[in-house]
């Protein structure tokens, strides 16, 4: 789970201590267009930022337009050039997705890069509106849904552009912590046996699984995009907000034993 120690360097040259500024530095990213999903908060608030600093036109695809604005805002004090939309974003549900889709080609953007942030960990069971169980409607159907409806723009951007487009799933070690069948596929929606804890690992073991798919039949088409999933590494986020004593402790210890949000750097 931990993977480097905090100051070692990968072959990479980069370290899990290294900011996300560091590891783009040099990148002139003008002209290049990405949409990141939990991009109000955390992980997703940050790529939006350093995605800006680089010239990148970022569309925000968030829950809550309120507090994606003071983002916004906090971004343009820092980066006046910086070009950013907000689209509203549900990903737990099927029917926003198709209307944020809608949205996005309404501002005629052409779409370099995807980044499939956004995310939710140890909720209580719940169905969503759709009837699916939320770790796995919002962590993995939302983005699957959203990745398929977008596909077909990044192809046609990687192929007229001549620069190859990327497709980002942020997973997690926690997938090694899923149902002991992995994914529970006849028993997705079912209340008994749930554990949110398992419920989060099955959802990203998804991710996993739909970013290897994904990749292997773009490379038989030979396209020129990139898919890759990633675990950015144990950081503190609000995502553990729903699990209290968790979510205490990493508040009170985390900055002794985990990274803050500049120091992951989507390296795919």
């Amino acid at each position: 789970m931990w993977g480097l120690p905090r100051g070692r360097k990968s072959p990479s040259g980069f370290s899990p201590s290294s900011t996300a500024e560091e590891v783009t530095a040099g990148i002139d990213g003008s002209g290049l267009v990405a949409i990141v999903t939990g991009a109000s908060s955390g992980i997703g608030a940050e790529t939006c930022r350093v995605l800006a600093l680089r010239g990148v036109h970022v569309v925000m695809g968030v829950r809550n337009l309120s507090t994606a604005s003071q983002v916004r805002e906090k971004i343009v004090g820092q980066v006046p050039t910086a070009k950013i939309e907000i689209l509203e974003l549900d990903l737990s549900s099927m029917s926003s997705v198709r209307r944020f889709v809608d949205n996005f080609d309404v501002l005629d953007l052409p779409l370099n890069i995807l980044v499939n942030n956004a995310g939710i960990a140890f909720v209580p069971f719940k169905l969503s509106e759709d009837g699916i169980e939320l770790h796995f409607a919002t962590n993995h159907l939302g983005h699957f849904l959203l990745t398929d409806l977008l596909l077909e723009k990044i192809n046609v951007t990687a192929k007229e552009s001549g620069i190859e487009g990327r497709i980002v799933i942020v997973a997690s070690d926690s997938y090694k912590h899923s149902y002991r069948e992995g994914i529970r596929f006849d028993k997705i929606n079912d209340e008994s046996g749930y554990n949110s804890i398992l419920a989060y690992g099955q959802s990203k073991l998804a991710n996993i699984l739909h970013s290897n798919e994904l990749s292997s039949h773009l490379k038989e088409q030979d396209a020129k995009v990139v898919v890759n999933s990633l675990h950015p590494g144990a950081v503190v986020t609000n995502i553990a907000r729903y699990w209290g004593f968790l979510n205490g402790l990493l508040s009170s210890l985390g900055k002794f034993v985990l990274k803050g949000v500049e120091q992951v750097s989507l390296r795919s």
